[in-house]
């Protein structure tokens, strides 16, 4: 009996001392959600991208000028979401003129910052891509939740396996092999100053990766891209 005691006293220790998951606004590492059933769909558009920041580099890349509230040295981010951009086949459109309020309430906008890391960042995607969605403010942040919820991020960027570099292909090929219907012409890596700095994914209006040539060719083909620790 005190062996037993012993042993659960042990596992419950080690629960209490392991991680428990991705921080706020993470993208996180585990299996993607299906898309709801009711999911509003946008119109005037052709697809929408999916942009996924890699925070870190976005921090270091920016200095000074970088969101606090992204850069804090307690918020250790990785993957967020940059925004959920309605594009044409060729261009996108924006700055879309709607009957809805350019800013976004916090009431609304709050319920998003465990994936868009500020309300400036919110209420700036919401004026220039959002409003050429078709939808509401309260739709188009819901199809931004599920389009987050559909994409599965690789195993290779989690803090255990991120290398310190990565070729740009390869990150794709991450991508691809770990969400099943993604195709290497459906995907677009963007990089500055030697980092890899966003995963764009494209998505029709119901969130089935699909093609999308002029974006995939847009795309960085850059060896050796430094990937940035969380601070």
């Amino acid at each position: 009996m005190l062996i037993r005691s012993i042993l659960v006293l042990a596992v419950l220790v080690l629960a209490a001392c392991s991680d428990d998951g991705a921080p706020p606004a993470q993208a996180d590492t585990g299996a993607a959600v299906s898309v709801p059933a009711d999911l509003p769909l946008g119109t005037g558009f052709d697809f929408y991208v999916l942009a996924m920041s890699w925070s870190p580099a976005y921090c270091e890349i920016e200095g000074a000028g970088a969101n606090q509230q992204q850069c804090d040295e307690d918020r250790d981010l990785r993957f967020v979401i940059h925004g959920l951009w309605p594009q044409f086949e060729k261009g996108y459109p924006e700055f879309c003129a709607t009957g809805e309020p350019d800013r976004v309430p916090s009431s609304l906008g709050r319920d998003y910052t465990d994936i868009v890391p500020s309300m400036g960042l919110i209420g700036h995607q919401w004026r220039k891509h959002g409003s050429c969605s078709g939808l509401s403010q309260k739709d188009y942040f819901r199809v931004l939740r599920a389009a987050s919820d559909r994409v599965r991020v690789p195993a290779e960027f989690s803090m255990s396996n991120l290398p310190a570099q990565m070729d740009a292909m390869e990150a794709e090929a991450a991508f691809v092999g770990a969400n099943p219907g993604m195709a290497g012409d459906g995907i677009a890596i963007s990089c500055t100053r030697g980092m890899l700095r966003e995963v764009r994914i494209c998505l029709t209006p119901s969130l089935d990766f699909r093609a999308c040539g002029d974006v995939d060719r847009g795309g960085c083909r850059a060896t050796n891209l430094e990937v940035p620790e969380p601070d």
